[in-house]
């Protein structure tokens, strides 16, 4: 398996991260949550100990939740900042930040759609199938501010969407027919409390890890 650490190839990388060693947990938002849905602010000051401490927090977060990308606004954060740690379905480990990404897809005639299960941190329990590209870039910047690139195909193709689409204030909820929503949300009301007793027990057992 190759692993890509803000694009560029290395040799290894640990497990957790050590962004996510470092961090502290955050809340995660849950959808109707008003942060959620409206588009986040762009960044402007870069390199703060301040946005250091959030990545990291963000990093922290995302592994005790099992999940493969957070965008600033799932722990009520409104600014244009996602993480990943993300497969791709071909044997690679993609682990990054990118704030103020701009997301660039394929040309209409060379864009190809998978249908795939998708789930959200924010809608904890549900999942659901929702057409992606099978190929995604997004442009941005780390948070020195030197200016990034990082291009997905298949699954992280589809994390670098979703994540871009929270930081416009949408969720894949919103991709969904209304029938297929009503379902999701049930899906959230049976699984939540399993959802939220496993991270518990996550968060635990990395304290006690990180702490011998």
């Amino acid at each position: 398996m190759f692993v890509r650490v803000q694009g560029q190839l290395v040799d290894s990388y640990p497990t957790p991260s050590p962004q996510a060693a470092r961090g502290t947990l955050l809340r995660i938002t849950e959808i109707g949550e008003e942060v959620l849905n409206r588009p986040c602010r762009e960044i402007t000051e870069f390199g703060t100990p301040e946005l250091a401490k959030l990545i990291d927090d963000m990093f922290h977060t995302m592994h005790i939740a099992e999940g493969a990308g957070l965008a600033a606004n799932q722990v009520g954060i409104d600014l244009r900042l996602f993480v990943f740690d993300c497969l791709d379905g071909q044997g690679g480990r993609h682990v990054g930040h990118i704030l103020n990404p701009v997301l660039e897809q394929p040309p209409t005639p060379e864009r190809r759609l998978l249908d795939a299960p998708e789930g959200c941190l924010s809608v904890p329990g549900a999942r659901m199938t929702v057409p992606r590209t099978d190929r995604a870039t997004v442009h941005g910047f780390d948070q020195n501010g030197t200016p990034l690139t990082i291009e997905g195909t298949d699954y992280f193709a589809r994390c670098l969407h979703h994540e871009t689409d929270h930081l416009q204030g949408s969720t894949y909820l919103d991709r969904l027919s209304k029938r297929d929503r009503k379902e999701a949300l049930r899906q959230m009301q049976d699984r939540r409390e399993q959802v939220y007793a496993e991270r518990t027990r996550r968060e635990a057992k990395m304290t006690a890890a990180l702490s011998t």
